[in-house]
C-alpha cells in the first residue's frame, strides 16, 4: 500500500526592506489589498515582518521571505530572494 505523504510548502510573500539596522535581520513591510465587506473599497493593510537577512539585503530593497522555523523571539521569517536593489 502506498502511503501519500503530505508534502509541507513554506508561505512566501514579497514585500519591501524599511529597516536593517539590526545585526542580521531585516524589517520587512508586506502590503495587501482586499474588498472591505460593507462597501467594497480596495483597502491597503500593511504588515512588517522580521526576517533573517543572509543575503545582505539593504534599505529599500524589494525581497521575497519564506516562513521558517523559529530562529528567535520574533523571527520566523528568512529572505530567500532578492528582486530589485
Amino acid at each position: 500500500m502506498v502511503s501519500k505523504a503530505k508534502v509541507k510548502t513554506n508561505k512566501t510573500l514579497t514585500g519591501v526592506v524599511v529597516s536593517d539596522k539590526m545585526v542580521r535581520s531585516v524589517v520587512v513591510k508586506v502590503s495587501r489589498f482586499f474588498a472591505h465587506p460593507l462597501y467594497g473599497k480596495r483597502v491597503r493593510q500593511d504588515n512588517k515582518y522580521i526576517a533573517d537577512n543572509g543575503l545582505e539585503a539593504k534599505l529599500g530593497d524589494k525581497v521575497v521571505i519564506s516562513q521558517t522555523r523559529p530562529l528567535s523571539k520574533r523571527k520566523r521569517w528568512q529572505v530567500i530572494k532578492i528582486i530589485k536593489s
